[in-house]
């Protein structure tokens, strides 16, 4: 009996352990979404940005997002941590404060008295009563009302729990521009459309389409006008400037919404109703599936052997990376994608994306993407070739339609991208004839559609300044952007593209100037612009100075290295950027703008990483016989420059670039050159991250003895062989493995010194 009962014990014990480590997985999928904090970045202003960001809630790349809003109808800054009220909860798609929104309009609970004009709704609220997830939004505002939200890709779960015996009502406000509501007493629902903003004034008849379907019955309703506050009772439809509806509930109801839209038509929005959120029984279905749903794209990187607050600041990244670009796509009654092209005003066949501005993103958020989700990156890269036939135009600010904000052609690093990691899912013949058209001609919308100066970039090998504004980082920019012509056209045998490209991706030296050691601006007749000052902001520069832009070669830094002569003095140089004084001379800008003084708060001289020109920067010393100054520097700027909170970054996330930067850098490498398929090393975060490819193969890190001091990498091995280059491939990434790292409090200046363990360059080492 006793033999038996030992046999017993081992037996549980053994299963105990056996589902113990089945378990410890599961636990740490679930909880990855819960180190989310979606007020991350919304302490922003126009003066200083933390992130301008807003408590989105959504899934990944879903095609609608949705917030809580506390700033005005068609104010930027949806979201502001420090105010104190709230005044709709809405359907966003906003990229960027600065671009506004568009295709939006709200909901907003009120008690007592029927309050519809949005500064006499709005209720004040405490963060203490608050809870903000990617799965779940909640609120206990100070009327009374708890709010809640779980997302879908295309719509919405809500619950208005109201105070027991009050009056309620929820008030739809159609925000700034067209709008049409129909309500449907019988069916307990509200239809209708929005025409808002600046991304939907290219055609009349682009509309965000939306059905609202409520689970208790409507006791009193009626619609009314946002311009005047004029309502009338018990009207059933009203369309134009500022139109919306309101509904009387039972006092003290507890009232679900589902929420669905398209840009498609009304069927179509009641399709995606229907199939997202149509088996939902109640808000907690909704969002449990969300949560498994983050919690599944979360687990793609899973972080092991990190502090609390920084399991926290990278998921909370890794979240906001999630978001852009979005689905613009929706699926018809077979299952099939097509979508309402903001190009053309048609509809089409396919996917479509939208929503992100390419001198941001290409940097680090679609590097990100294509090792992350190649297939999802594949169909971005073709929809792009069908943007370009619809519009006549390579997307590069696409807000949902073509805006050409900020400059270069960036469109076609992405090709040159997607190629060179073996993504090959356009025609690169039309991509390279598409590319040929942005880059000699200029287009009628912005600065980045088509080229301001390209005449005189291919006669004089620049862009001249004063002539054109922003011209000297439009050279670079655009030089880069050849270099990918260049190198797609020589992946696939494209001799003609090859030799077209080929002769101007060497015209960063065009606007060298070795007497000062910067890149600087350069008149039509070949002077020099007068009194070079590489502290002032503007001018020849975009969001910038001389000392940002000085790196912006990032096709060929070993030619850069040899302009400045040689090795010992490039380095010299990058030491200097962040022991020089934070001076800022305000240039054209004519004042201070936000990027000038998030560089001052950050006490690293001129390196401004709150915008994009300088990221890139701290990973040079890989092409200079120092790498270990970039594994200190990222690990310095990932340490000091960000965190999880409403402070959380150091500037502008702009669509999920500056979040996108510190996941790959957390990771231990970064994208310097896109086109090429090299990540470049730095530093990891954590003792362990393992990567979840697409191939069903897995990518692991391991660093041994990383702490906040061992940041530098005295060793390395790929898959148990010495490993001495700064670089890792694309193909090395997906083919798995194991990266060991040992760590160290003292760099190994040994390693990676020699030419062979250096990263790509146009100019031989």
């Amino acid at each position: 009996m006793q033999v038996f009962k030992q046999q017993i014990q081992k037996l549980f014990l053994s299963l105990l352990l056996f589902g113990l480590s089945l378990y410890q997985p599961i636990i740490a999928q679930r909880n990855l979404s819960d180190y989310v904090n979606t007020l991350q970045g919304t302490n922003s202003k126009f003066e200083l940005t933390r992130g301008n960001t807003y408590p989105t809630t959504a899934l990944p790349f879903g095609m609608n997002t949705w917030t809580p809003q506390t700033g005005t109808n068609g104010d930027g800054w949806k979201y502001q941590y420090f105010k104190e009220t709230i005044r709709g909860f809405q359907q966003a798609h906003q990229c960027s404060s600065w671009s506004n929104d568009y295709a939006v309009f709200s909901l907003m609970p009120v008690t007592q008295s029927l309050k519809l004009n949005e500064n006499d709704r709005q209720s004040g609220f405490s963060h203490t009563n608050e809870t903000a997830k990617p799965y779940y939004y909640q609120v206990n505002l100070d009327n009374g009302v708890n709010t809640e939200m779980s997302p879908t890709e295309r719509g919405v779960h809500m619950r208005f729990s109201f105070p027991k015996n009050e009056k309620s009502y929820v008030v739809l406000d159609g925000y700034t521009g067209i709008s049409g509501v129909e309500i449907d007493q019988k069916n307990k629902r509200i239809s209708g459309y929005v025409h808002n903003g600046r991304g939907m004034e290219r055609f009349e008849h682009f509309k965000n389409f939306f059905v609202i379907e409520f689970d208790k019955p409507f006791k009193a309703f009626g619609t009314w006008d946002n311009t005047n506050g004029a309502k009338k009772e018990s009207n059933t439809s009203a369309e134009g400037k500022g139109k919306g509806a309101y509904i009387q509930f039972n006092n003290g109801a507890d009232v679900q919404v589902k929420i669905a839209s398209s840009y498609i038509s009304q069927e179509q929005a009641q399709r995606n109703l229907n199939n997202e959120l149509g088996k939902a029984k109640n808000l907690e279905a909704t969002k449990a599936a969300a949560k498994q749903i983050w919690n599944e794209h979360l687990s793609k990187i899973l972080v092991e052997g990190g502090s609390e607050e920084d399991m926290k600041t990278f998921y909370s990244c890794f979240f906001r990376a999630s978001l852009f670009s979005r689905k613009f796509y929706e699926l018809n009654e077979a299952g099939e994608p097509y979508y309402f092209s903001p190009y053309d005003g048609k509809v089409h066949e396919g996917y479509m994306y939208t929503d992100t501005g390419f001198w941001d993103t290409f940097r680090a958020q679609f590097p990100l993407n294509a090792l992350l989700y190649p297939e999802m990156h594949g169909r971005y890269v073709s929809a792009l070739l069908d943007a370009y036939e619809q519009c006549g135009w390579l997307p590069s600010w696409s807000f949902p339609s073509e805006a050409g904000s900020m400059i270069g052609n960036h469109a076609i690093t992405l090709f040159a991208d997607a190629w060179a990691k073996g993504i090959h899912t356009f025609d690169p013949q039309k991509a390279l004839e598409a590319y040929y058209h942005e880059a000699t001609e200029k287009g009628p919308w912005g600065p980045a559609n088509g080229r301001h100066g390209h005449k005189e970039y291919y006669t004089l090998g620049y862009v001249p300044y004063p002539k054109y504004g922003e011209a000297t980082a439009k050279t670079l920019e655009y030089a880069y952007d050849d270099f990918c012509g260049y190198n797609l056209a020589k992946m696939t045998n494209n001799t003609f593209y090859e030799n077209v490209f080929g002769r101007q991706m060497y015209n960063y030296k065009n606007v060298w100037d070795s007497g000062v050691g910067f890149m600087r601006g350069r008149k039509a007749d070949g002077s020099w612009v007068p009194d070079f000052d590489a502290y002032e902001w503007g001018g020849p520069f975009t969001e910038g100075n001389a000392w940002h832009y000085v790196w912006s070669v990032f096709q060929d830094p070993k030619g850069l290295i040899n302009l400045m002569g040689g090795e010992e003095r490039f380095n010299a140089k990058m030491d200097s950027v962040f022991t020089v004084p934070n001076t800022v001379h305000v240039g054209t800008y004519g004042g201070k703008i936000h990027e000038m003084t998030e560089m001052e708060m950050a006490e690293m001289g001129q390196y401004a990483h709150g915008n994009q020109p300088i990221q890139h920067m701290i990973y040079l010393y890989n092409y200079s016989g120092q790498p270990w100054k970039s594994q200190q520097k990222s690990r310095e700027v990932m340490r000091k420059l960000y965190n999880y909170t409403e402070n959380g970054y150091p500037g502008d996330e702009d669509q999920g670039q500056t979040s996108s930067w510190y996941v790959l850098s957390a990771m231990g490498f970064y994208s310097v050159c896109p086109g090429t398929n090299e990540y470049v090393l730095g530093s990891p975060v954590f003792e362990k991250t393992t990567i979840s490819l697409e191939n069903g193969k897995t990518f692991t890190i391991k660093a041994a003895d990383n702490s906040q001091q061992n940041v530098y990498i005295n060793s390395a091995q790929l898959n148990e062989s010495a490993f001495s280059k700064n670089y890792l491939t694309y193909q090395q990434l997906l083919d798995g493995g194991t990266f060991n790292l040992q760590m160290s409090a003292t760099p190994n200046k040994k390693r990676g010194i020699q030419n062979t363990d250096k990263p790509f360059s146009l100019t031989e080492y």
